[in-house]
C-alpha cells in the first residue's frame, strides 16, 4: 500500500472510534424519529380548522355569516350553550368557538360593526401550537371579506367604515383551561416564549462550557501523560471520577448562576413593558417551583458531565477532544428547539417519549409544567435524571478501570483478544 493510503488508513482508524460513532448514530436516530413525528403532526394543518359556532342573532346577515363559517370550516358544535360549545371544541382539538352576538344584524343596519366574540382554544405556547388558531383566524378574515362583498353587492350600506370592517372580533383565549378575556393567542405566545427562553439557553451554554472542560481535560491529561501518573497514585478510581465530576459541576453551577443573573436582567428589561401579566391569571412560579427547577437544572448538568466523562475516556489527545462534546451539545439543542416550536403537552406521543428521554429536556419541561401546577411530571423527570446520572457515572467508573482509559480504543495495545479484553477483565499474573 502507498504512503498516502497508509496515512489515510491511520487517520481513519484514529478518528473512527466507537466514542465518535455511537453518539452520532444515536443523535441521527433521535432526529429522524422527531422529524417523522412532526411530519405526521403538521399534516392536520392542511385540513379545515375545527371550530364551534353559536348564533345568537336571527337576522339574515348573521345567517349569511354562519353559512360562510360552515362552508369554510369543520363545525363540530352549532348549539346555543356556551360551556357545552367550549367542551365540544376542546374535546375535538378544535381551534376556537365563535359567538355571533344577538345584535349582530342590527348593528350593521345602524352602520356599526357586528360583534363576534372569539374564544380561542390554546393548549400550548409553542410556535406550532398557534397554527390551529392561525388557520381559524384566516377563516375569520375570509368571512369578513365575504361579508364586505355582500354589503357592496346588495347596497346594504354606503358607510365605508362598516364595509371595510363589518365584523368586530373580540379576542378571548382559553389557555390550558384558564380563560383570559381580552387576550389573543399571540400575546400569550410572546410572553411564554420570552419567559421560557432563559432556562433552555442556560442549559445549552452550561453543557457546552462544562462538558468541553471535562472532555478537553481528559484529552490533555492523556496527551501530557499526567493521567497515567494519577492512576499510579493510591487513589480509588471511583474517587477520581467523582472528584472530576464534582469539580466540573461546581464550575458549571457558577457558570449557570452567572448566566441566570445576566439573562434574567436582560429578559426582565424586555418583558417589563409587556401588556400581559400572567400572574393575574394564576400562571406563575413559587419559591418551591424555583427550587425544583434548580434541582432539575443541576441534575441535567451532572448528566451532561457524566456523558462527557465517558466521551473523554475515548479520546486519545487534546486534538481529538475538541469534537467529542458535539453529540452532547446537539442533544441539548434538540429539546431547546423542539419545545420552542411545540409545547411538551401537545407533542405527538412518540416525540414526547424521545424528548423526555433526553435528560436536558427536564428543566425546560419543568418551567411550563410548574406554571400550571403539574408537579407530578416534574418529579418524574427529576427521578429520571437521578437514574440517568447514576447510570452514566457507573459506566464512567467501570470504563476507568479498563485499558481503554489510556489507549482510547476498545482493543488494548497489549492484548490480542479484541472485544473480549474490553468486556472481561484479565486475570492478574
Amino acid at each position: 500500500m502507498s504512503s498516502l493510503g497508509n496515512i489515510m488508513k491511520k487517520e481513519i482508524r484514529e478518528l473512527l472510534t466507537p466514542g465518535t460513532l455511537i453518539p452520532i448514530i444515536i443523535f441521527a436516530i433521535i432526529f429522524g424519529s422527531l422529524g417523522n413525528a412532526f411530519g405526521g403532526a403538521t399534516e392536520k394543518f392542511d385540513d379545515p380548522p375545527i371550530i364551534g359556532i353559536i348564533n345568537q342573532d336571527g337576522s339574515a346577515i348573521s345567517k349569511l355569516v354562519y353559512a360562510d363559517f360552515t362552508a369554510r370550516s369543520n363545525v363540530v358544535y352549532n348549539g346555543t350553550d356556551f360551556q357545552e360549545g367550549i367542551d365540544v371544541v376542546m374535546a375535538n382539538d378544535g381551534a376556537a368557538l365563535f359567538v355571533i352576538s344577538d345584535n349582530f344584524g342590527q348593528n350593521i343596519s345602524e352602520n356599526k360593526s357586528g360583534v363576534i366574540q372569539v374564544y380561542w382554544i390554546m393548549n400550548g405556547a409553542g410556535l406550532m401550537d398557534s397554527f390551529t388558531s392561525a388557520s381559524a383566524d384566516v377563516v375569520l378574515q375570509a368571512v369578513t371579506m365575504d361579508l364586505s362583498r355582500a354589503l357592496i353587492d346588495t347596497h346594504y350600506t354606503d358607510n365605508s367604515t362598516v364595509i371595510l370592517s363589518p365584523i368586530n372580533a373580540t379576542q378571548n383565549t382559553i389557555f390550558k383551561g384558564t380563560q383570559m378575556d381580552g387576550v389573543s393567542p399571540g400575546m400569550i405566545s410572546a410572553v411564554m416564549t420570552g419567559q421560557g427562553f432563559i432556562v433552555p439557553l442556560i442549559v445549552v451554554m452550561v453543557v457546552i462550557y462544562a462538558g468541553s472542560m471535562v472532555v478537553t481535560s481528559m484529552g490533555s491529561e492523556k496527551e501530557n501523560k499526567t493521567l497515567e501518573t494519577l492512576l499510579t497514585l493510591p487513589v480509588r478510581r471511583t474517587s477520581i471520577v467523582f472528584g472530576k465530576l464534582a469539580g466540573a459541576a461546581i464550575v458549571g453551577l457558577i457558570l449557570a448562576a452567572i448566566y441566570m443573573v445576566g439573562l434574567g436582567y436582560y429578559m426582565n428589561s424586555l418583558t417589563s413593558g409587556a401588556s400581559l401579566d400572567l400572574a393575574q391569571y394564576g400562571i406563575s412560579l413559587s419559591i418551591f417551583d424555583y427550587v425544583l427547577v434548580g434541582i432539575s437544572l443541576f441534575l441535567s448538568l451532572l448528566s451532561a458531565l457524566a456523558l462527557c466523562m465517558i466521551l473523554g475516556i475515548f479520546t486519545k489527545n487534546y486534538k481529538a477532544a475538541q469534537t467529542m462534546t458535539l453529540p452532547v451539545t446537539m442533544l441539548a439543542l434538540i429539546p431547546m428547539f423542539v419545545l420552542m416550536f411545540s409545547d411538551f403537552d401537545t407533542l405527538p406521543p412518540l416525540a414526547q417519549v424521545l424528548v423526555f428521554a433526553i435528560p436536558f429536556s427536564q428543566p425546560i419541561i419543568a418551567i411550563n409544567s410548574l406554571m400550571f401546577g403539574e408537579v407530578a411530571i416534574v418529579l418524574l423527570g427529576i427521578a429520571y435524571e437521578v437514574a440517568f446520572a447514576l447510570a452514566t457515572m457507573f459506566i464512567a467508573v467501570y470504563l476507568f478501570k479498563k485499558d481503554i482509559l489510556l489507549t482510547g480504543r476498545v482493543k488494548s495495545a497489549h492484548s490480542k483478544k479484541g472485544w473480549r479484553s474490553f468486556l472481561v477483565p484479565r486475570k492478574p499474573k
